[in-house]
């Protein structure tokens, strides 16, 4: 028994070191990979697509160090009993496990938000036209259309696919960027992580022109499964003018009179069959053209065909 513990002994602590210059490798080749990428948006893509896969990696190469190292302890005691030795194999394991899923729940739960902002940062940082070096100037919503086609424009209306749109203004050349589009959940107010989502509604009273409905809305938090019930109020119905929307419409109290402007436009849409959307815009209008062409059916019938 002592012959085959050194025997193990041995091969733990060789084992334990290696485990841990492998996760420093995985994190440095990380680094230098993205370091090698010359775009912001060639960084953005991999950001998003590789770290959380990369910082996984690095995070099970500690837990199995973990799991090797707690295999060299208390070897006289295990020595007496090869019971010892499987127990002491079993709770090294369960150390290990736990290791991992915590950096899991940390990576998915709390990371996100450090990484939404690095990745920002790398959205809107100033392009540069490589032909002459010039700085690109990045159009806004209303001045992008000319340079988009019409299928970019319909991606773009329902929000499946956002595109940034730069241009050198010497020049005229341009860039076109895509990014993914994305929807958000809103912030739990018992764990604080964005993970709270709609799960259940029902219309308790439908609107009328005369008098307000009622609907009755039930949360969940993927997290920690917080469930939060609320009575939302269904406004009277009204004619297809009054949801005109223009840049006169007041969206912000301003009573010190700061300027304060529209930084994030969220809509909920609700059907009658108790479906619910969320959307995200950043301007009035996209918000317009939104509303003037949304149906459910329709956008469940791509949901259906992009699974």
């Amino acid at each position: 028994m002592r012959d085959f513990l050194n025997v193990w002994n041995e091969a733990m602590y060789m084992l334990a070191p290696i485990a841990l210059v492998l996760s420093v490798l995985i994190y440095v080749f990380y680094k230098i990979r993205l370091s090698s990428l010359k775009t912001y948006k060639e960084k953005y893509d991999y950001i998003s697509n590789k770290e959380f896969k990369f910082f996984m990696a690095s995070h099970i190469a500690i837990a199995l160090a973990i799991v090797f190292l707690f295999n060299t302890y208390k070897s006289d005691a295990v020595a007496l009993s090869a019971v010892w030795f499987f127990i002491r194999l079993f709770i090294a394991f369960c150390i290990g496990t736990l290791h991992v899923y915590v950096a899991q729940l940390v990576l998915k739960y709390y990371y996100p938000a450090k990484q939404h902002k690095k990745l920002e940062i790398l959205r809107y940082m100033p392009r540069i036209n490589p032909k002459n070096g010039n700085t690109m100037k990045l159009l806004g919503e209303d001045e992008e259309d000319a340079y988009l086609d019409e299928g970019m424009q319909a991606e773009e209306d329902v929000f499946s696919v956002d595109y940034d749109v730069w241009i050198d203004v010497e020049t005229g050349d341009t860039l076109i960027e895509k990014y993914e589009g994305r929807l958000h959940a809103m912030k739990c107010d018992r764990c604080g992580f964005h993970t709270l989502k709609l799960d259940k509604e029902e219309i308790l009273k439908e609107a009328t022109e005369h008098e307000d409905g009622e609907i009755h809305k039930e949360y969940k938090c993927t997290y920690c499964k917080r469930i939060k019930r609320k009575t939302v109020k269904l406004s009277k119905k009204k004619s297809e003018s009054d949801f005109a929307v223009n840049e006169k419409t007041k969206f912000v109290d301003d009573p010190l009179g700061l300027d304060v402007k529209v930084a994030l436009i969220k809509m909920e849409i609700h059907s009658n069959k108790g479906e619910k959307r969320e959307f995200e815009f950043n301007n009035l209008k996209n918000a317009q053209n939104f509303l003037k062409e949304f149906d459910f059916a329709k956008l469940q019938k791509e949901e259906e065909e992009d699974s």
